[in-house]
C-alpha cells in the first residue's frame, strides 16, 4: 500500500453503529410512558375481569357445590349439555331466543344507516341537531326507568289504549304484557325506539369523512338525492356497515337480559323465556350453578361461531373483516 492510500484510509470517516432495535423502542416507550401507564390499566383490568374469571367455565364439567372449592368438585363430563338439549324448555328457549334475537338484527340494524342517512340529507342545522338529541336521549334512559314508562304506557289504562280506543281501532283494552303474541313485538319496537339515535352516531361519523368533492362532482353530473345515498354514501361507509353487521351477528344469542327482565310476566312467560332468563333462573333463584354455567358456555361458543362466520362472509364479499 503507497503512501496516498494510506492517507484516504486515514482521512475517511468511521461509520458508527447503528443502536439496536430494542434501544429505540424503549426510547419510544419511555417517551409515551404515561400513554403506555394508561393502556396497561386497562389491560390489567381486561386480565383480572374478564380472563381470570374464565377459570369458572370448568365447573360447567363438574357437579360444583358452593360448599366445596371447584377443585374439588367431581368430574361429570358433558352431562349438563346432555341435560339441556334433553329438557322440555329447550326448545322454547332456543326459538324464543332465535326469534328475538332474529328479528332484532333484521329490523334493528339497517334502520339506524337509513335515519343516519336521512339525518345526513337535513339543511337546517338546527333542526337536525334537535332530531339527533331527541332520538339518541332514550339511550341513556335504563331499562329499569324505560320497563316502568313502557309498563304503564301498555296497561289497560294507559295512553295507547286510549288512543286506540279513541280512534276506534279497538273495542275494549288490551292488557298488551299479559299477551305472548305482542311480547315479541314490544321488545322489538322499544328495542329500536331505545338505541335508534345512538347506533345512528357511527354512521354519521363516517358519512362526515366522505370528500365533499364527490357530492359536487355528482350534482354536476346531474344526480338527485337518492342517486349520491346510493352511489356514494353508502358505498363509502360499508367498511363500518360490514364491521357493526360481524358484531351484530356475534351476539345474535344476547337478547337483552335487562330489557326482557323488566318486561316479562308470568303471563307472558312462554314468550319471554330466552337464554339469559333461563341461565338466571336455574343458576342464581334454583342453585345449580354449573348446569347454568353449560348453558351459557353453549351459548357463548355458537356466538363465535356465527362470528367467525360472519367475519369470513364479509371479508370475501368487500374485503372488510376484524381479523
Amino acid at each position: 500500500m503507497d503512501i496516498g492510500q494510506m492517507t484516504e484510509t486515514a482521512a475517511a470517516p468511521e461509520r458508527k453503529t447503528p443502536p439496536p432495535v430494542w434501544s429505540k423502542r424503549f426510547k419510544r416507550l419511555y417517551a409515551q410512558r404515561h400513554i403506555q401507564i394508561m393502556a396497561l390499566l386497562g389491560v390489567a383490568w381486561m386480565i383480572v375481569f374478564n380472563y381470570v374469571p374464565m377459570y369458572g367455565i370448568i365447573i360447567a364439567f363438574k357437579e360444583y357445590n358452593i360448599v366445596k372449592s371447584i377443585a374439588e368438585a367431581p368430574w361429570v363430563g358433558f352431562d349438563h349439555f346432555k341435560e339441556f338439549f334433553q329438557d322440555d324448555n329447550f326448545v322454547n328457549v332456543m326459538k324464543n331466543t332465535l326469534g328475538i334475537s332474529l328479528i332484532k338484527l333484521v329490523v334493528g340494524f339497517p334502520l339506524p344507516i337509513i335515519f343516519a342517512l336521512f339525518l345526513n340529507e337535513m339543511r337546517s342545522v338546527r333542526f337536525k341537531k334537535a332530531v339527533q338529541t331527541i332520538s339518541y336521549l332514550p339511550h341513556f334512559l335504563s331499562w329499569v326507568v324505560l320497563g316502568g314508562i313502557l309498563t304503564t304506557w301498555l296497561s289497560d289504562v294507559g295512553i295507547i289504549n286510549d288512543v286506540l280506543l279513541a280512534l276506534h281501532l279497538i273495542q275494549e283494552p288490551i292488557s298488551y304484557l299479559a299477551e305472548p303474541n305482542y311480547f315479541w313485538g314490544i321488545v322489538i319496537a322499544s328495542d329500536v325506539w331505545k338505541e335508534l339515535g345512538w347506533s345512528a352516531i357511527i354512521y354519521l361519523a363516517a358519512i362526515t369523512s366522505i370528500s365533499p368533492e364527490m357530492y359536487e362532482a355528482a350534482t354536476i353530473d346531474g344526480a338527485g338525492r337518492f342517486q349520491k345515498m346510493w352511489y356514494i354514501t353508502l358505498p363509502s361507509i360499508k367498511a363500518t356497515i360490514s364491521i357493526l353487521f360481524i358484531l351484530a351477528v356475534g351476539g345474535v344469542l344476547n337478547s337483552n337480559f335487562d330489557q326482557i327482565l323488566v318486561l316479562r310476566n308470568a303471563l307472558n312467560e312462554s314468550a319471554s323465556n330466552v337464554i339469559d332468563i333461563y341461565v338466571y333462573q336455574t343458576g342464581m333463584l334454583s342453585g345449580r350453578y354449573s348446569y347454568s354455567t353449560a348453558v351459557g358456555l353453549f351459548k357463548s361458543v355458537i356466538a363465535l361461531i356465527l362470528l367467525l362466520l360472519a367475519n369470513r362472509v364479509t371479508k370475501k364479499l368487500n374485503d372488510t373483516s376484524l381479523f
